[in-house]
């Protein structure tokens, strides 16, 4: 399995189109259905359901999607770190992200940094701890941040200079929005929308065995999206403070939750890993900024 096979295939998920995915790699529509037949016939599954004028991923096509971009991204990531090894002054680096007011911190850290190194290129995807640290488990990000503790056996970590304040977004004319903060009492038997993550670690931790009592409407990744189903009456959204717009005029408020339950966010890497030189000045720059930000 040649990596430039997985580019075909990509193209071709991407396109849905056989001519076009064709144009756009610059080689016949011919050579790229041989190279996606062969493909096949080694892995023996049928990666495409073929209609008229366009194709469609079958479900092992998805899986293998998903795969492929990863293997690419990786390999994409290994050429440039070894063409920007002798360059001290730029070059790339990637981070996946969990969604967290403090990642202001790590932005303001890059801008000054950039002031020194502006070749600096730096890269960001989003996601849960368990979306993210795969990614670093692969190699495919330098860095993770994460709302929760790392396992300290295989990541070394930085603490963030603050913590994310949890609390609880709702219409600003419900009966709860006149409580300046909100207990779990107050919330028992209520519509709630939550991470997942956020449900399982941080609010089972700070209900105990009120957990019970607690009904989660619905689990959102993003918290702006489950925002917009409390904008329509759905419920409530349990997340971190400054995440969500409450400012007047959003018809939406946010109480803190009591008692108070607050979250710190990390910065990891890779125990063992090693670092382009622009990387390495990042991570030593960072570590005396949070510090000087405690």
């Amino acid at each position: 399995m040649e990596l430039r096979t997985m580019r075909y295939f990509l193209a071709v998920a991407r396109e849905e189109n056989m001519t076009r995915a064709a144009e756009l790699l610059h080689v016949t529509q011919p050579t790229l259905s041989k190279q996606l037949k062969a493909l096949e016939d080694e892995l023996g599954k049928k990666l495409f359901t073929r209609h008229s004028f366009s194709i469609q991923l079958t479900e092992e096509g998805i899986l293998l999607r998903k795969r492929a971009e990863d293997l690419v991204k990786m390999a994409d990531k290994i050429t440039t770190e070894f063409l920007t090894l002798d360059d001290v002054l730029g070059g790339d680096i990637y981070f996946g992200m969990a969604e967290s007011y403090q990642i202001r911190h790590l932005a303001s850290a890059i801008k000054q940094f950039k002031n020194t190194y502006s070749d600096l290129r730096y890269h960001i995807t989003s996601g849960d701890t368990e979306q993210v640290t795969e990614k670093l488990d692969k190699g495919v990000i330098d860095f993770a941040v994460l709302a929760e503790e790392p396992n300290t056996v295989k990541y070394h970590f930085l603490v963030f200079p603050e913590a994310d304040l949890w609390g609880v977004v709702m219409p600003e004319d419900c009966p709860l929005a006149q409580k300046q903060s909100v207990c779990a009492e107050a919330l028992a038997g209520l519509p709630l929308f939550c991470s997942e993550q956020g449900w399982n670690h941080d609010i089972s931790r700070w209900c105990g065995n009120k957990i019970d009592e607690l009904h989660l409407e619905g689990s959102f990744r993003l918290s702006y999206n489950g925002s917009l189903f409390v904008k329509e009456g759905l419920g409530y959204l349990l997340t971190f403070k400054h995440l969500i717009d409450t400012s007047p005029g959003s018809r939406l408020v946010f109480r803190p939750l009591s008692p108070k339950l607050e979250t710190k966010i990390y910065l990891i890497w890779k125990k063992y890993q090693v670092f382009t030189p622009i990387a390495e000045r990042l991570l030593e720059y960072l570590k005396n900024s949070f510090e000087a930000e405690k």
